[in-house]
């Protein structure tokens, strides 16, 4: 993206997606749920209570397809489980809007574009879904 800032949150969730072929709309309203309602933030007592919203946060969708890599085998990655870039897109821009639509803060990245994503990890915490 050429030194030109595409997406920026504060407090919240950083969301790496990688799309894996066989991945449909179902997925995408599951895991955006999931993403919407997972209470991973600290409540007044320090404990992991609260969801993303309660915690007045938002959220940067970054596209990832290496998400979708194998390293069982050899010694280079297998990108063959992962989306072709059409499908993909398609789903990242549904899995942002179905964020969108539960009433939050989505910022985003650009898909298939390289990109530097700086990141400040608030504690030890980093989640797969």
């Amino acid at each position: 993206m050429e030194g030109r800032r595409v997406g920026s949150i504060g407090a919240g969730l950083l969301v790496f997606i990688g799309v894996e072929r066989g991945d449909g709309p179902d997925d995408v309203e599951a895991y955006a749920a999931k993403t919407a309602e997972l209470r991973i933030f600290g409540d007044a007592a320090g404990r992991m209570n609260l969801d993303v919203r309660q915690a007045g946060g938002a959220i940067l969708v970054v596209s990832q397809f290496t998400l979708a890599g194998s390293t069982r085998r050899g010694l280079r990655p297998s990108f063959d489980g992962a989306e072709e870039p059409g499908r993909a897109n398609e789903l990242y821009l549904a899995y942002v809007e179905a964020l969108r639509e539960r009433g939050l803060s989505v910022a985003t990245g650009a898909f298939g574009a390289m990109m530097e994503v700086e990141l400040v990890n608030d504690g030890p915490v980093t989640f797969l879904l």
